[in-house]
């Protein structure tokens, strides 16, 4: 059976307020950079950054508008965003960015 989207959740969607945001964190070290965060239930893989030749790695998503956690994964560490003033504590004795749009 092939589960498709109503046109009232499909209306809903489409009308939900959105934002472009752009990540960057500089590591010119790095070999890979995923941006990871609760917006992609924390998959380590699905939001790769791309690196220009100052060694500046970045990407934009567009989110609904809300609350949201994130961090990097660079090269298999968590690192938080140095440019994020919003830090909050995660169930694992480490620390998250946050960010609201609004």
């Amino acid at each position: 059976m092939v589960m498709t989207k109503t046109s009232t959740s499909l209306t809903r969607e489409i009308m939900t307020p959105r934002r472009k945001v752009g990540f960057k964190v500089m590591a010119p070290e790095a070999n890979d950079v995923f941006l990871v965060g609760d917006f992609n239930n924390w998959d380590s893989s699905s939001h790769p950054l791309k690196c220009n030749s100052k060694g500046i790695w970045s990407t934009s998503i567009t989110l609904p508008l809300g609350r949201y956690e994130y961090r990097f994964l660079i090269d298999g560490e968590w690192r938080n965003d140095p440019s994020c003033a919003a830090i909050v504590p995660n169930p694992f004795g480490s620390n998250n960015c946050a960010i609201i749009l609004d």
